[in-house]
């Protein structure tokens, strides 16, 4: 009976082997395996924007290879936690860029302004909001070129964060309020991975625990471990292979046993 690693576990194994040999295939795979992570993200950000939801996946798929490409596995912290402020950063970017330097044709500006004009003059001569394709007529435009025209001139502008995004009782809940302190959040997050990391530690056998901590936590070389030791590197490199195989055994969550 063969034992399928989970994928925590297998995240971990290719993380390491990223972070020791940089290869496109192994990147490729930590791409896809984190891909729920991005979308996750490009859902919550796609709501306070009009970019399209496929435009920020793509972009924040930029944001996890800079992450996978700077993640350290051996300073303990999850790598989620490291992701989001990247993934999250570059769709920011791309949004802070898309604001101030997305070009829109002077045609467009000019029936903007006009649409604007025939916009007030319809509402004064039928005393509500006018329809598009009332203002689409007067404008001598299709319907679809008035709505691209309005949607153009809205990505151009700037989120703002005191925007309401919802009423809760007597308050509502602006933009600014619903954005957490990634900086914060990242350090619990870190802590909370350094206690865990810590416990799966002190369960391991004195002599792996001491090759574990002087490679990593002593950030000696498996040669200057071993002579600290009194062994060899290779035996160094066997209790540090065998710590790592136990602490992810440790930490990675039993899957519940599935019914036949």
């Amino acid at each position: 009976m063969t034992t399928q690693s989970s994928p925590r576990s297998s995240a971990i194994e290719l993380l390491v082997a990223y972070h020791q040999n940089p290869t496109v295939a192994v990147r490729n795979k930590l791409v896809r395996l984190n891909a729920g992570l991005v979308r996750k993200i490009a859902h919550h950000v796609s709501r306070q924007c009009c970019e399209p939801f496929e435009d920020l996946e793509q972009i924040g798929h930029l944001g996890l290879i800079r992450a996978i490409e700077r993640f350290d596995p051996t300073q303990g912290y999850a790598f989620s936690s490291f992701a989001v402020p990247y993934i999250r950063g570059e769709m920011l970017h791309f949004l802070r860029d898309r604001s101030g330097t997305i070009k829109i044709p002077r045609r467009w500006q000019e029936m903007q302004k006009e649409g604007q004009r025939v916009r007030e003059a319809l509402t004064k001569k039928l005393g509500r909001t006018p329809r598009d394709s009332e203002i689409a007529a007067r404008l001598k435009i299709s319907i679809n070129e008035w709505q691209e025209i309005k949607l153009s001139d809205k990505n151009r502008s700037l989120l703002s964060l005191d925007a309401p995004v919802s009423q809760q009782m007597d308050a509502s809940v602006t933009l600014g309020d619903t954005l957490t302190d990634a900086h914060a959040q990242t350090l619990q997050i870190w802590e909370e991975d350094r206690q865990q990391i810590q416990r799966a530690m002190a369960q391991l056998e004195e002599k792996t625990r001491t090759a574990v901590e002087l490679v990593y936590y002593g950030d000696l070389s498996r040669k200057e471990a071993a002579a600290r030791i009194g062994v060899s590197p290779m035996t160094v490199t066997r209790r540090i292979q065998r710590g790592v195989e136990q602490m992810i055994a440790i930490l990675t969550p039993q899957s519940a046993p599935s019914e036949s």
